[in-house]
């Protein structure tokens, strides 16, 4: 069997064509996963999330709001029973459960309707769907839940405290919601336990999403359409006061992960990921059949006598390709094999790479009809234009060895191996820029201090009404700078509210807006460049006084910061109060570089959300965490301790484009693997094939050197060609991602030179291995070689 006779190169076939179909197999998996969120919903097609549209930026774009407030889903139902069936409302919540003595601060709390189970099917392990959420005193448990409170208990019946007030009676048991689930929580608590909120009382109080079911016959445009005169009804007099303007739309329930909103907490991906994803995994099959392709042609001729005798004995042509084509089949099938036993090992390690973890495989039969896809596919496109090489031959110069494939077949291989090495030069590029983007990203001046600073979140009651207690006690100990209570951290949220200024008057305008104490300034480390600072010493200050940023003074009409100071502006939305512009400060990053800086009033408030404390160079940190945990847990016995470091947290704005560059390192170094085995692959042939040659010029005199140039350079114009044609794409493609980021590098001249010397090192040295032992080896012995 060929496969017996030519072990190397069935060995560099086999081991290229198992990389990579283990590389497209991973792929497959994490795309599969991505593109099935939310398909286990049975009406999933008649869902939709209704979300707000307005012009918030002022750029004349639409942009889309997540939250909405409690009475619209009563609004709806009741206006349009006609369009919808159901409504549900879902508020993400952060709440302290408690049973016995184990206590836990759970952050993934969804406060739903009664009806949540009827509208999304997540599957109750124990309980009843229709009654489970009836009693406002009731809470459902996630399995895993269940387990971390009542070990092998039975959780039915149990009752637990929530917040250190409400005792709530387990009702039922919900299955760990699937990773393709954009909604996730780990405990539902009736929305009637919380009627008194604003958010569920006024219609300008957003904070929950609102879902709703159309009837089977019902347009989605049929309800769209209603929705201006909805809005002129409810909200109508409100927008016409605060100039803050709003409509609504509906969100199809598929289109939720991969399309994200404004102010929306829910899990998201990027369809823009996929695509790089399953490019690159196409990218690696073809690399692998071309490994394929080149070695099959390439030893074409030492294949000429057995097609020669074939044909002598009576072998048509088309069964000669048959042939040939099973071959390759039989290589695909091995590989696939092979694929299969190597993914089992490396998943766990692709699992902590994602981030998350797949769901099993071996009983998927998406997963075996796919790999049958890789079979016919690889066997198909491997196999043809060998196939068709070889059997093309003439039987009498084959079987006399005269044979000669001719420049095309050289040209090929060529042209292949371009193409190969403009794909690894491509993925070098890409590394290349997102790693310099990566790092300009954690290392810029993102105009604050983010270093040496923790996050404490106001997240109870109790905390909140001593956090002015907790912020004294903390100023007490030495080793800590400053403190603020701000509604939002850098990175964090922040609110947007509607605006009327002196230099505008009449005119209503959007700004973001951070509500403090005095002390965010000094915490923050921002610079003042006009006017002066809040402070307590200035009574009216708390009351009277706002500064804002660079470009909200901009944004204001004023050519210099300067300028602003002693002009009033008042929050339409908030109180409609003036307050006079005391400082102004300079730009900084709120929110990531993907974002640009937007125009910001911070104004003294007691909407406090977060404690920032800001440490003392060289602080011994452990130390200090521990007494902030001491001075937290005096001012809160029984609430769970949980901090942060600010630079940590806003750092997870990028934790997908860094994932991404370790997913896109980790597959073009197998890319520049395989492209290297086919190069390995040639050079061993073009050595063997040129034995006698190399004996002979070593007896005439050839030096090492010149011999290792003279089978070198022909393998390497290739590689240098395909660095060539990858440049410009690599500019192009690298250039739309960093489009992403509001802030970003410039793509230097040196980033491609790395790329391209990078991939030319690499085929040389894979050449050179093959062209240094052939150059060394005995004239004597090459000169005997037949």
């Amino acid at each position: 069997m060929n496969l017996r006779k030519q072990k190397v190169f069935s060995l560099i076939n086999i081991l290229g064509l198992t990389v990579g179909i283990t590389c497209c197999l991973m792929i497959f998996l994490f795309i599969k996963h991505e593109m099935s969120y939310d398909d286990f919903h049975k009406k999933g097609k008649d869902i939709y999330r209704v979300v707000r549209e307005a012009d918030i930026d002022g750029d004349g774009s639409m942009d889309q709001v997540a939250y909405l407030s409690g009475p619209y889903s009563i609004a709806l139902r009741n206006d349009y029973p006609d369009l919808i069936q159901k409504a549900v409302r879902v508020m993400p919540d952060n709440d302290l459960f408690t049973y016995n003595n184990i206590a836990f601060n759970e952050k993934k709390v969804y406060i739903v309707d009664s009806n949540f189970f009827q509208l999304f099917d997540f599957p109750l392990l124990k309980g009843d769907r229709a009654s489970a959420l009836k009693d406002q005193n009731s809470v459902v448990l996630t399995a895993s839940s269940a387990k971390k409170y009542f070990g092998n208990e039975d959780p039915i019946g149990k009752v637990m405290s929530m917040n250190k007030k409400n005792n709530l009676t387990v009702t039922a048991i919900v299955a760990d919601v699937p990773g393709n689930s954009h909604l996730d929580f780990d405990m539902l608590v009736p929305i009637t336990q919380f009627k008194y909120f604003d958010s569920l009382q006024y219609m300008n109080n957003n904070s929950l999403f609102v879902y709703v079911q159309l009837n089977p016959n019902a347009k989605p445009a049929q309800l769209v359409s209603r929705f201006p005169q909805f809005m002129d009804k409810y909200m109508g007099k409100f927008y016409a006061e605060s100039g803050f303007k709003m409509g609504l739309n509906l969100q199809p329930l598929k289109d939720i992960y991969f399309k994200p909103v404004r102010f929306d907490n829910v899990k998201h991906g990027s369809k823009a990921v996929v695509l790089i994803f399953m490019s690159i995994a196409l990218l690696i099959l073809i690399i692998a059949c071309i490994n394929f392709m080149n070695l099959a042609t390439a030893r074409a001729t030492d294949r000429s006598k057995e097609v020669g005798l074939r044909k002598v004995l009576g072998a048509l042509r088309k069964q000669l390709v048959t042939q040939f084509i099973l071959e390759s089949f039989l290589y695909a099938v091995l590989s696939s094999i092979l694929a299969l036993i190597l993914l089992q090992f490396i998943m766990p390690a692709y699992n902590n790479l994602l981030g998350y973890k797949l769901p099993s495989y071996w009983t998927d039969p998406v997963v075996y009809l796919f790999i049958a896809a890789i079979i016919v596919i690889i066997g198909f496109l491997a196999g043809i234009y060998p196939a068709l090489l070889l059997s093309s031959f003439s039987p009498i110069e084959s079987l006399k060895g005269k044979l000669r494939v001719g420049k095309n077949g050289a040209f090929f291989r060529k042209a292949l191996v371009v193409f190969q090495f403009s794909i690894s030069v491509l993925l070098i590029i890409g590394i290349t820029i997102i790693g310099s983007q990566m790092s300009y990203v954690r290392n810029t001046d993102l105009g604050f201090n983010k270093e040496q600073t923790l996050l404490v979140k106001i997240d109870n009651n109790d905390f909140y009404k001593g956090r002015q207690h907790f912020k004294n006690m903390l100023l007490d100990n030495p080793a800590v700078m400053n403190v603020s209570m701000m509604s939002g951290e850098p990175g964090g949220f922040h609110d947007v509210h509607s605006f009327e200024a002196e230099a505008k008057t009449g005119e209503k305008v959007l700004l973001s807006t951070e509500f403090s104490d005095a002390d965010l300034v000094k915490t923050l480390g921002l610079k003042i460049i006009a006017g002066r600072d809040l402070s307590s010493q200035f009574a009216t200050d708390s009351t009277a006084a706002v500064l804002i940023n660079r470009t909200a003074a901009a944004k204001l009409g004023y050519s210099r910061p300067a300028d602003a100071i002693g002009k009033w502006i008042k929050n339409i939305i908030r109180d409609n109060q003036k307050r006079s512009i005391v400082g102004v400060v300079e730009d900084f990053h709120f929110g990531s570089l993907k974002e640009q800086i937007e125009p910001m009033v911070f104004s003294p408030g007691d909407d406090n959300r977060v404690a920032v404390i800001r440490l003392k160079p060289n602080s011994n940190i452990p130390s200090v965490v521990k007494d902030v945990k001491a001075a937290y847990a005096s001012i809160v016995p029984g609430y769970p301790f949980e901090y942060d470091f600010l630079d940590d947290s806003f750092n997870k704005h990028y934790g997908d484009d860094v994932k991404q560059g370790a997913v896109l390192s980790a597959f073009s170094a197998i890319a520049i693997f395989i492209a290297c085995l086919g190069l390995f692959g040639l050079a061993s042939y073009t050595a063997v094939k040129r034995t006698k040659e190399i004996g002979v010029r070593k007896v005439l005199g050839s030096s090492v050197q010149n011999i290792v140039v003279l089978l070198s350079k022909d393998l390497l114009k290739p590689v240098l060609l395909g660095t060539a044609i990858a440049v410009p794409i690599g500019y192009y493609a690298m250039h739309k991602w960093l489009q992403s980021f509001a802030y970003r590098i410039n793509i230097e001249w040196w980033m491609f030179f790395i790329a391209a010397m990078a991939a030319v090192l690499i085929a040389i040295i894979t050449v050179s291995f093959q062209a240094i032992k052939a150059a060394i080896a005995n004239p004597v012995k090459s000169l005997r070689t037949e």
